[in-house]
């Protein structure tokens, strides 16, 4: 009898069953939190690059006295 339970490897079903659910239960709780995170990243970049333009903007009016036309 000892050797029978032994020799029987692997994971039951139910086991199985369980592990998929608590994945699928952190992936429910992980991908908003990854949303979020990439509209943060798109909207600091978006302000970097208004930082950048006005920069630039900057410069040109300190060398040429007039705002360039866009």
């Amino acid at each position: 009898m000892l050797n029978k339970i032994r020799n029987r490897k692997g994971f039951t079903l139910i086991e199985l069953l369980i592990v998929v659910a608590i994945i699928g239960i952190l992936a429910a709780i992980a991908i908003p939190q990854f949303s979020a995170y990439r509209a943060k990243a798109y909207n600091s970049a978006a302000q970097s690059d208004l930082r950048n333009l006005k920069t630039q903007m900057e410069s040109v009016y300190a060398d040429q006295q007039q705002y360039p036309v866009l």
